[in-house]
């Protein structure tokens, strides 16, 4: 019983984070190890906490009004595809190398966040090129099918340097994305027994809750202070990868 309270917990802080900024599977696969869950267990049943948080953000993001949704949907669809790719991965990869290089992709995030704040914290009107997005989306989908962890930071870069958006809009577009492709990988996972459901309820219900608050704070405090928590997140993360 404490370790599902654990994990509660541990899913309310993440669906915070996650929505804010990202990185909350960092929280949440730990705690779930805590139940000898294997990892690729654990990283199945994470998909539970992460569809529940992102649905719920979506709703309180489409009430406030900064959810583009044709947008959001045309960007889902390459996002998915990748996904289900990602999840179906069969081929040897070192693992430990792919975070590597990803920690160091995210200090190298950390430095524009800081060194270019109004790429982050306005709205642009840019050329958007939807080949090239349909192509960055689509291999981003492909890392969050395959690990998910840190998949949010990516989708945020993209959406605001391929779309314009500032954090707020970002946020609630990388939201809707994320649902979506995670019901399909989700689906990937349970038919091939990766699931343990009560776990991934728990984890569910305090995602849940997390993300009510969180997209609340984001969509109250404006992009600059998201811009912030994303820099955070995104150094913590980046030593998470690199050192641990």
């Amino acid at each position: 019983m404490l370790n599902y309270i654990l994990i509660f917990l541990a899913g309310t802080l993440a669906g915070f984070v996650n929505v804010m900024a990202g990185g909350g599977s960092m929280l949440t696969l730990p705690a779930l190890s805590l139940l000898g869950l294997d990892i690729s267990i654990a990283n199945g049943t994470n998909r539970i906490g992460i569809l529940f948080m992102n649905a719920m953000a979506t709703g309180k993001f489409h009430k406030s009004g900064n959810l583009h949704f044709k947008r959001a949907l045309l960007l889902m669809v390459p996002t998915t595809i990748g996904a289900v790719i990602g999840a179906f991965i069969a081929v040897e990869i070192n693992e430990d190398l792919l975070k590597n290089m990803v920690g160091y992709i995210f200090i190298g995030l950390s430095v524009l966040i800081i060194a270019k704040p109004d790429i982050w914290t306005k709205e642009r009107v840019v050329k958007r090129r939807t080949w090239l997005s349909m192509i960055v989306f689509f291999l981003i989908g492909i890392y969050g099918g395959f690990l998910q962890a840190g998949v949010g930071f990516f989708l945020m870069t993209a959406l605001v340097l391929l779309e314009g958006f500032d954090l707020v809009k970002t946020n609630a577009n990388k939201v809707f994305i994320i649902a979506c492709y995670t019901l399909i990988s989700l689906i990937i996972f349970t038919f091939n027994g990766k699931v343990n459901f009560p776990a991934g309820i728990s984890l569910a219900l305090g995602g849940s809750l997390g993300a009510y608050i969180g997209s609340h704070v984001a969509i109250k405090k404006g992009a600059n202070f998201i811009r912030y928590v994303v820099f955070f997140a995104v150094i913590a993360s980046a030593v998470k990868y690199i050192f641990f």
